[in-house]
């Protein structure tokens, strides 16, 4: 009986649920994706029945592989896609519109009428974060703003808002038959609107957003008993414990919980996750101040993050719209036909460039081609865009820590990626070390489900679990890893000040 934990991991492109036993070992998975949308240029949407409904499915998937039924079960832990907004109505249970998803930039103009009084930093040393459009408060507003009838609902006490973790708890504890409307601090952490220090909603913010208080889903703690499922469920009466944002449950995952401990996630973006302990560091280098996790009434830990909007999405992207390759894996052989990059670098700025440098103006670039150049260059700097930009944001991160980091944890489905392991070594200076169990986020949120209701009893006995798989050394000579920082440093300024007024 309650052998094992299971994880709600709500991504980017899919969802998916994965059955964990005490030694942190994957028993079974189930995985679907679901649609992207893209209404026009820089809109990206996600449909929050399907993601839902999806959720259901996997759920299920995962328990028949493994023969397992609700009994078998201790606990729930939802992880999810920070930012993405769902805004719902809570009689009905329906989105009033689709997920906006955090890559979306549609809400540059109202970034910019914020930030005439004050700046794009306006609440930076309050919220950790400066105005930018993947945080989930300039999605909100705009729902608001354009979705006919909605801010009327709003106001009236009707409408709820949610990350996809609220909105899969809420479902999960019964939507409009009394579904639990809450979030965990990682998750309040990226809305623009919690207070670092109270760890609550700041009214004042809400207010110049204008965003009823009323939405706004519970904070919690990231490890505690948010409810039960409901009875209608598969997972009936099993509790729903653990709550953690993809980036911060995949740093949990790692078992960084330390100060100094870091890990970088490679998926649709990149995330690096820097441990700060109980300070809150203010970052001078471009790089995020967020929670990196809080387990019940204890202190909460904070973290630096530097966020990378296109990194995995840059090869789904030469595989969907390009057709240069029919599945992610053949980048690497293609990358593996020529020595070098010969001489091109892309800069993947789909959704203008995030750390460090917050350019909403940059577009995606490649540059450096010749007749010379063939599709092996250009996948091999598709893989070297990862990295360097990976490099950029550790620059950062030592800067604002002061600690250099000696080693870098990594996760994802990108590490699978031999090429872009040891291209990623030499770039840093410093060794990569890959873990046996990769799938790091689920594993975050189902180890603080399983420490909520005693199926793991402290981080000692999760840090027991960690196994290194793999070890990449730093092998670039000095010189040439300082020559190829700077051909990517000259790439990066070329995809800055593409977007004029009349340019999407």
């Amino acid at each position: 009986m309650n052998q094992y934990v299971i994880a709600i991991d709500q991504g980017t492109t899919s969802s998916r649920a994965i059955v964990f036993d005490h030694s942190g070992n994957i028993v079974s998975t189930g995985q679907m994706e679901h649609e992207q949308i893209f209404p026009q240029a820089g809109w990206v949407e996600h449909n929050p029945a399907e993601i839902w409904n999806n959720t259901r499915e996997v759920i299920a998937s995962a328990l028949s592989k493994a023969n397992l039924t609700r009994h078998d079960i201790a606990a729930v832990g939802i992880t999810n896609q920070r930012e993405t907004a769902v805004v719902w109505d809570k009689n009905t249970g329906e989105a009033v519109y689709n997920a906006i998803v955090w890559q979306d930039t549609r809400t540059q103009p109202i970034v910019d009428e914020l930030a005439k009084d004050g700046g794009l930093e306006r609440f930076k040393q309050k919220v950790g974060l400066p105005l930018a459009t993947y945080f989930s408060g300039t999605k909100i507003k705009w729902i608001l703003d354009n979705v006919e009838g909605a801010r009327e609902r709003a106001e009236a006490g009707d409408l709820l808002f949610g990350n996809t973790d609220a909105w899969v708890l809420w479902n999960l504890t019964g939507g409009v038959d009394g579904g639990v409307h809450v979030t965990d601090v990682t998750n309040a952490s990226r809305t623009l609107f919690m207070d670092l220090e109270t760890l609550q909603w700041d009214q004042e913010i809400l207010d110049i957003f204008g965003v009823p208080a009323s939405m706004m889903p519970t904070i919690k703690s990231s490890s505690e008993v948010y409810g039960q499922v409901h009875t209608s469920q598969l997972l009936r009466e099993t509790p729903v414990a653990g709550i953690l944002g993809d980036q911060q449950a995949a740093t949990f995952g790692q078992a960084a919980f330390q100060a100094g401990e870091a890990k970088n996630t490679y998926g649709t973006g990149c995330f690096l996750i820097f441990n700060t302990g109980e300070e809150i560091v203010h970052s001078k280098n471009g790089l995020l101040t967020t929670l990196g996790y809080k387990l019940g009434d204890a202190k909460p830990h904070y973290a630096l993050e530097g966020s990378i909007a296109v990194t995995g999405s840059l090869i789904q992207w030469l595989r969907d719209n390009l057709g240069m390759i029919s599945s992610a894996p053949e980048v690497e052989e293609l990358a593996a036909a020529v020595e070098d990059n010969g001489g091109v670098y892309i800069v993947p700025a789909f959704s203008g460039l995030f750390a460090p440098y917050w350019r909403a103006d940059a577009r995606g670039a490649i540059v450096g081609l010749t007749r010379f150049a063939n599709k092996g260059h250009i996948a091999r700097a598709a893989l070297e865009a990862t990295a360097f930009q990976t490099r950029e944001v550790l620059d950062a991160v030592n800067a604002d820590s002061g600690v250099p980091l000696t080693e870098l944890k990594v996760d994802g489905g990108m590490v699978a990626n031999e090429a872009l392991m040891q291209f990623q070594a030499d770039i840093l200076g410093v060794p990569v070390v890959r873990p046996k169990v990769v799938e790091t986020t689920a594993l975050g949120a189902a180890y603080a489900a399983g420490l909520a209701v005693g199926f793991w009893k402290d981080l000692g006995e999760l840090s027991a679990n960690w196994n290194e798989d793999k070890r990449w050394e730093p092998q670039l000579p000095a010189e040439e890893q300082e020559r190829q920082l700077r051909l990517w440093k000259k790439a990066v300024t070329k995809s800055m000040d593409w977007v004029d007024e009349d340019v999407k």
